[in-house]
């Protein structure tokens, strides 16, 4: 009886029973190999690539630049303010107070408020009589002119000239002149305290005027002014009284012009 022998397969080599050599599998066509693990010539493992030292830097953020806003803001503290001076404006007469409300929004819309100071319509407080009543009112010293405090330059100039009613800057050949300090204390009417405090009084009359008196005991009476005493308010009139010539002093307020 026979039995049945042992193939053994071809793709498996005998290792002729030796026990340190194990039978091995062959590597061939529709066989799954083994996965060999990558090594080095000599052996070892190979080293992994050095991390690249470029990308591991930090990158420092773009800082603003804010050096120049602060030398900017530097230079605006630093710039000179401006030189401020009295001008005297020809302006058309009985408009004063119009234009310089007018010249004034101007400054404000355009902001140019640092270039200008005060702007003024000169005036002086005076007494005068109206029915038999005496009151104290402003009169326009200089009708007809405005005074500013400004610095001029271009920009100024050309905000002043364009103010409609402004005619043009007091001065030769056109020529803006700087007021001096006595010329814009006596067009402000600060000369002394007593200047302000004291109302002048308004008196219409000059000597050698023909004048007829309203008020008194020579009412109706006509007479030549011989003189005016305006520091009290006083008129010399003289009469003919009785065929004489005769001065009689009398209230400004008394006699009126014919």
């Amino acid at each position: 009886m026979s039995h049945p022998t042992d193939e053994i397969p071809d793709s498996v080599s005998p290792g002729n029973g030796d026990p340190d050599n194990p039978p091995t599998l062959a590597s061939g066509p529709g066989q799954a190999g083994f996965e060999v693990e990558e090594q080095t010539p000599d052996g070892g493992r190979p080293e992994p690539a050095p991390p690249d030292e470029e990308a591991d830097e930090p990158q420092e953020a773009d800082e603003p630049q804010k050096a120049p806003a602060a030398a900017a803001a530097v230079d605006d503290d630093d710039e000179e303010k401006p030189q401020l001076v009295w001008y005297v404006l020809k302006v058309q007469s009985s408009r004063e107070d119009t234009i310089r409300d007018a010249l004034e929004r101007r400054v404000k819309i355009q902001g140019l408020q640092r270039y200008f100071g005060r702007i003024v319509v000169p005036t002086e407080k005076i007494t005068e009589i109206r029915n038999n009543k005496k009151r104290i009112v402003e009169r326009k010293t200089y009708p007809g002119y405005i005074m500013v405090e400004m610095e001029l330059n271009e920009k100024t100039w050309f905000t002043v000239r364009e103010t409609p009613g402004v005619g043009d800057f007091v001065g030769a050949h056109g020529t803006p002149t700087k007021m001096t300090e006595t010329e814009v204390n006596q067009m402000l009417g600060q000369e002394t305290a007593k200047a302000e405090e004291a109302p002048k009084v308004r008196i219409d009359v000059e000597r050698g005027d023909r004048v007829k008196i309203k008020d008194g005991p020579f009412e109706n009476f006509e007479g030549t002014v011989e003189e005016v005493i305006e520091q009290r308010g006083l008129v010399k009139v003289m009469l003919i009284i009785f065929n004489r010539p005769t001065p009689v002093d009398l209230e400004y307020w008394q006699v009126e012009r014919i």
